[in-house]
């Protein structure tokens, strides 16, 4: 079955789409409207390169993403890119939760801290306890989640004209808010928690017997196939990935943007002022996406730093393991999720936490796309499976575009434009 071929590059590309992401899209079409529709279709090709090159990083070497890196970077600097990661998810952890606890009380009401502890304990119970064969379907299931977005969009009225003629062809604006949330969205697509968890996916994959061994270790022949799949599993990924951040745009931009609503501070606030709007039942498929992708994207932050964390330290790390086995690995991912939640009392907000998360992980992303277009370039560590040209092409265009966008975001704070 189709179904039965998509794992690690369904389940990537899904977890894009979580609270903090939802957030920025939903902010995106009700400050703009239509007219940032088109960075969907500029991302969408730079994410399917770089999602595409770490995952047959992961599934030529049989290595994740830092046991790579630390081939052509010194140990010291995959060590501090990596603390980096650790400390992004961390803070998009404690937003994704703190979204979700918000929007589970906007449903059925209770107190955010109890539900925070909830969604924090049960994830985190499920990563260490459920062994991999058995929580990847549950991944795989929670995708389905995004769906909600789709069907949200066709319970309001869009004029669809309008929105793909401003898609192909928007409007030039060069104002500072514009150009800070073109950075928002491409930070927001492009993140470096998705690669290390797209290798380390690979990897998981193949030690379960469900794939063969490492690429590189096979005869002359082979390997077709796998990378086929590979290819298959990610561009459906991503292309699911983005096409619910065009419909959240979307959404947005149909009722907020044009009810006069322009401001929308978290993804609980989208859902908020679209229920006096749309109806209580666009609300509600908006708040319970809210939830489904939150409890599909913590564990990806979490479990993206552990791999990054234990590979560098020569950890065990799979979530395939007890454990006993692997106290490392379940360490680093509890840290983080316990981290995350406790963020939640400390009074700092949402907003400061994405946009810290945010500069991280733009000052993180560009070195390490760097790095991962010189390993999959690499015949020494890829054997015959190193990267086509038409990849290489557009993997190190992607990494262009997003050192563009770091460049923007970090001059727009020394600017005071932000």
């Amino acid at each position: 079955m189709v179904l039965q071929r998509l794992g690690p590059g369904l389940v990537t590309g899904a977890a894009d789409d979580d609270p903090s992401g939802i957030a920025t899209y939903s902010q995106a079409g009700a400050q703009f409207g239509f007219g940032l529709l088109w960075t969907v279709f500029l991302t969408t090709p730079c994410m399917i390169a770089i999602q595409l090159v770490s995952a047959q990083i992961g599934r030529v070497t049989g290595k994740g993403l830092a046991a790579n890196i630390m081939k052509v970077a010194p140990r010291w600097l995959v060590l501090a890119l990596v603390s980096a990661l650790v400390a992004a998810n961390t803070f998009n952890i404690a937003a994704d939760i703190a979204a979700m606890a918000e929007a589970l009380s906007l449903v059925i009401g209770g107190l955010n801290h109890e539900h925070a502890l909830i969604f924090a304990a049960l994830s985190t119970l499920l990563q260490v306890f459920v062994p991999y064969r058995r929580y990847s379907p549950i991944l795989k299931f929670l995708t389905l989640t995004l769906f909600a977005y789709v069907a949200t969009a066709f319970t309001v009225q869009i004029p669809w004209s309008t929105a793909l003629l401003a898609a192909v062809w928007p409007k030039a604006n060069v104002s500072a808010d514009y150009l800070l949330m073109v950075v928002a969205v491409l930070g927001t697509t492009i993140s470096p928690y998705l690669f290390f968890w797209q290798a380390s996916q690979e990897v998981e994959e193949m030690n379960q017997g469900q794939r063969d061994r490492p690429l590189r270790e096979l005869s002359r022949r082979g390997g077709d196939p796998e990378l086929a799949r590979i290819k298959a599993d990610t561009m459906v990924g991503m292309l699911l990935s983005n096409g619910i951040a065009f419909f959240i745009i979307l959404t947005t931009a149909s009722v907020l943007n044009a009810n006069g609503v322009t401001r929308i501070n978290s993804a609980t606030e989208a859902a908020e002022a679209l229920r006096p709007l749309a109806g209580d039942f666009t609300f509600l498929l908006f708040a319970l996406g809210i939830i489904g992708t939150g409890m599909l994207a913590i564990p990806v932050l979490a479990g993206s730093a552990a791999y990054g964390v234990a590979e560098i330290f020569g950890w065990r790390a799979t979530l395939e393991a007890k454990p006993e086995k692997a106290v490392g690995f379940y360490a680093i991912i509890a840290a983080a999720t316990i981290i995350g939640f406790g963020l939640g009392f400390t009074g700092i907000d949402s907003i400061h936490m994405l946009v810290w998360s945010a500069v991280l992980n733009g000052i993180v992303a560009v070195p390490i796309m760097a790095m991962m277009m010189a390993i999959v370039s690499n015949g020494a560590i890829m054997g015959r499976f190193k990267a086509r040209t038409w990849l290489v092409a557009l993997g190190w265009l992607g990494t262009a575009v997003m050192a563009l966008a770091v460049v923007a975001l970090l001059g727009s704070f020394v600017l005071g434009l932000g």
